[in-house]
């Protein structure tokens, strides 16, 4: 195996690099030129084929010149926070393996394929989760593992339903349906995107995930593994019913306005910036559910762009404070860390919407779209009040990290390395610049949306009303009962924890007194002695014996004149 170094990091971080513009460049082209596709057969079963096919459209490119260029900036951005830890080698190879599957599945338009890429995301997932090896690492991968185990089981079920139309490829039914089996296959596909996407009620999962390094929360929860059940959902819009749609819509509300809560009284940065991208991965799917797709997938590319940068600005902080995690013990970090600094500044101005930032393009569309829609009243409060919690949650991130005064708890050895700036840098043009340049690009904006002046400058005004209280609700001391119940998710994080332990107990009493006992007795143990029996009565009548051959008339005799 490759010992993984300095040289070899920055040639990867280069090519990767290298390999987002290309994709970038055709991505361009293919807008104008539609798509390729390329399938061959690996075997055929009763006349289904299962076929290797992928497909370049300009969505798929688009996206994987995304997942590219942030993987690229991670690598930079690994080779320093990961010096001198002695399974650097090993991480990084895993990463590789990530993004590779991540690769995979979005070019992926055959369920079959996208399994591959599916399954390998969630594996590879678990052992990064589990990388350091410790007892709250060991409980966040089992709980992620599960929860995604969850939404492979529907890949397969919507395998199993697609079998029954001959092929697996879902892009060839997306004008024409699958007849009887589309509301059933799209049903267990839109399970698999909630769970991987973390929405209520899996989750718990997400900012449990938080256990693994920084540099592996940088990628997986901005533009892989989170995205990859909005990016599954996208490619089966056009086959969701209505029904679908409003059940998508509640959900996503509800776990919109569930994680801004609880990142509202949570301590733990990296925590805070994983409910953050729960609260916006509700924002996306709530926009696909009322049929834009176009504008999810616009939000989802810029979302990952300012949200990389959050966490890479959160890792850096946490690598200089010794490890520590609660923002109560920082503060004044500019005045040691200015370019940090800024650039988390420049991060949440984009994650709240500010004008002409990336986040704004995607976000402030969103808003007028959901006003101009004929939306229920509370679910359009809703989404209102958690468009204002999260510029309530970001200014109070803010407010601990940089405003308030320093904290002597926490021994620091503050100062700033270069090679995680650099990669910083990347992302923060990203963050300025992808929003104007994407709109231009896509044109996803729908032909009119007309609005009166108090809804047109509501979805600015919540933004920076959320900041303004933002700073009166930092100086108010929490009831520990209330945050308690916020920062748990209303208590799904410990429900989520007890759950396999009931399961297991329930598992194990089904199998001392149901599967070993009565299904043996009366299953395959009692059918097994049934038919050894029988067949004995068979072999004894087809004796040549002529008392049995007389019995046997005789009984026949009896049976006749019976009827």
């Amino acid at each position: 195996m490759l010992e993984w170094n300095v040289k070899v990091n920055q040639v990867s971080a280069l090519i990767l690099l290298f390999f987002s513009f290309l994709s970038f460049f055709f991505s361009l082209i293919m807008m104008e030129s539609g798509c390729l596709y390329v399938e061959w057969e690996v075997f055929n079963i009763n006349s289904c084929g299962v076929v290797m096919s992928v497909v370049f459209d300009w969505m798929s490119l688009m996206f994987l010149s995304l997942v590219s260029y942030i993987s690229s900036m991670v690598f930079f951005y690994s080779g320093s926070y990961m010096k001198g830890d002695i399974n650097i080698t090993r991480f990084m190879y895993l990463v590789v393996f990530f993004v590779m599957c991540m690769w995979l599945m979005i070019i992926s338009p055959n369920l079959i394929s996208v399994l591959l890429g599916w399954d390998g995301l969630g594996l590879i997932s678990y052992v990064l989760v589990v990388y350091y090896q410790h007892e709250k690492s060991a409980e966040a991968g089992m709980l992620t593992v599960l929860s995604n185990r969850v939404g492979d089981v529907g890949i397969l079920l919507g395998i199993g339903m697609m079998s029954g139309v001959g092929g697996w490829s879902f892009v060839f039914y997306s004008g024409v349906g699958l007849g009887g089996l589309t509301p059933w296959v799209v049903g267990f596909v839109i399970l698999a995107g909630l769970t991987k996407s973390a929405q209520f009620p899996f989750s718990a999962w997400l900012p449990a995930a938080m256990a693994a390094p920084t540099p592996v929360s940088a990628l997986v929860h901005s533009s892989t593994l989170v995205t990859a059940g909005v990016y599954i959902l996208i490619r089966f819009s056009e086959l969701m019913s209505s029904f679908q749609m409003s059940v998508l819509l509640f959900v996503s509300s509800f776990t919109m306005l569930m994680a801004s809560l609880a990142a509202s009284v949570e301590y733990d940065l990296k925590k805070i910036i994983a409910l953050s991208t729960l609260s916006q991965l509700g924002l996306m799917m709530a926009v696909l559910a009322i049929g834009r797709a176009d504008l999810a997938f616009f939000h989802l590319i810029m979302h990952a762009l300012f949200k990389a940068l959050l966490f890479m600005c959160a890792g850096s902080i946490i690598h200089n404070c010794g490890g520590c995690q609660d923002i109560r013990f920082m503060g004044c970090l500019y005045k040691f860390m200015p370019i940090t600094s800024n650039m988390l500044y420049l991060a949440n101005l984009a994650l709240i919407g500010f004008p002409f930032l990336a986040g704004y393009y995607s976000k402030d569309l969103a808003l007028e779209v959901f006003f101009s829609s004929n939306l229920n009243k509370c679910c359009l409060l809703v989404l209102v009040l958690s468009t204002f919690l999260t510029s309530n949650y970001s200014f109070r991130l803010y407010y601990y990290l940089l405003l308030e005064e320093f904290s002597g708890s926490v021994v620091c050895n503050i100062s700033e390395d270069m090679k995680m700036i650099f990669p910083m840098y990347g992302l923060g043009v990203g963050a300025v610049v992808g929003g104007s340049c994407f709109s231009l690009i896509t044109y996803c904006a729908p032909p009119m949306i007309c609005l009166n002046s108090f809804f047109k400058m509501l979805a600015i005004a919540v933004s920076f009303y959320g900041v303004f209280l933002g700073t009166r609700f930092t100086s108010m001391k929490n009831d520990p009962s209330r945050a308690f119940f916020l920062s748990s998710m209303w208590y799904i994080r410990f429900l989520s924890n007890r759950i396999p332990g009931y399961s297991l107990v329930v598992g194990k009493y089904f199998y001392k007194y149901v599967d070993t006992s009565w299904l043996e007795f009366y299953g395959a143990r009692g059918l097994g002695s049934t038919f050894s029996n029988f067949s004995r009565f068979l072999q004894l009548m087809q004796e040549n014996k002529v008392k049995i051959y007389l019995v046997v008339m005789f009984m026949w005799f009896i049976f006749l004149i019976c009827i």
